[in-house]
């Protein structure tokens, strides 16, 4: 396969896993229920809350393995138009973006502990 045949397949399986990941979220959210209650009103479409859940994070793992591939299928674009925003030290600027994202997410995981 050419590259491109690469890029598109990584896209259309981001985009497929983004839809899914949503539409399985809203269930979650609004369709079946939270908390005491029925255990048959935690089914839907035969599967339980707590599957929907493992689904749902499956496909969440496989979306960054695929976020993963279309940065490195993208890197050139990433450092060309990192290069023209700023400028030689573009490198430092990407770590800098990479680690507020991961600070980010930390801060929000020791707020949901507390």
């Amino acid at each position: 396969m050419k590259k491109n045949d690469w890029k598109y397949l990584i896209d259309a399986l981001l985009f497929v896993s983004l839809c899914s990941i949503t539409a399985i979220g809203l269930i979650l959210a609004f369709v079946i229920p939270t908390g005491r209650g029925t255990d048959v009103s935690r089914y839907f479409l035969g599967l339980h809350r707590h599957e929907w859940g493992d689904i749902h994070l499956y496909l969440s793992l496989f979306m960054l393995v695929l976020i993963v591939f279309h940065v490195w299928f993208n890197w050139t674009w990433v450092a060309h138009s990192s290069k023209n925003y700023f400028g030689k030290h573009w490198k430092k600027a990407l770590w800098a973006l990479c680690t507020a994202w991961v600070m980010v997410l930390i801060i929000g995981w020791a707020i949901t502990l507390a």
